[in-house]
């Protein structure tokens, strides 16, 4: 079974509910994944807007995900203690996740929601590395990756 990635707040090409986005309440929506490959040591999500009018704008970063996880709850904002999620630093300067804003009346972006199984149980970068350095870090190892990519646009 292909490593899938989905979320119950939209559907892969669709938009992206305001909740989910800084014009709204600005939480993480809740994504499921499946078809973990065998050997996967740890899992990297990466959300970021290759739209943005300077080029991919990065919004979120988790990475050393244990392979056991099958997704992350609406709102994931990294509890303290040993299961803490890692976060890196997002292109808005924060360690969590940043919902969509693209500039008013700059049309419809497009977000990438990345996840990666890696053969490896953690990949050992700085937090305040940034969200595309860490997927490039999540490439050298990945076994597999898959996407869904989201919709918004302000008006």
């Amino acid at each position: 079974m292909p490593l899938t990635l989905s979320s119950p707040a939209f559907s892969d090409g669709g938009a992206i509910p305001e909740r989910y986005t800084r014009d709204g309440e600005n939480v993480s929506p809740p994504l499921k994944w499946s078809g973990i490959p065998d050997g996967a040591k740890s899992l990297v999500l990466v959300v970021d807007d290759p739209d943005a009018p300077r080029g991919t704008f990065g919004h979120w970063a988790v990475f050393n995900i244990a392979p056991n996880v099958d997704g992350l709850p609406e709102a994931e904002g990294g509890k303290p203690g040993p299961e803490a999620l890692r976060q890196a630093k997002n292109d808005f300067g924060n360690a969590y996740y940043d919902g969509p804003e693209p500039p008013r009346g700059h049309g419809v972006h497009h977000y990438h929601f990345r996840l990666a199984a890696l053969d490896v149980p953690s990949i050992d970068v700085p937090g305040q590395i940034g969200v595309e350095r860490i997927w490039e870090e999540a490439r050298k190892h990945a076994l597999e990756e898959t996407e869904l990519v989201g919709t918004y646009q302000r008006n």
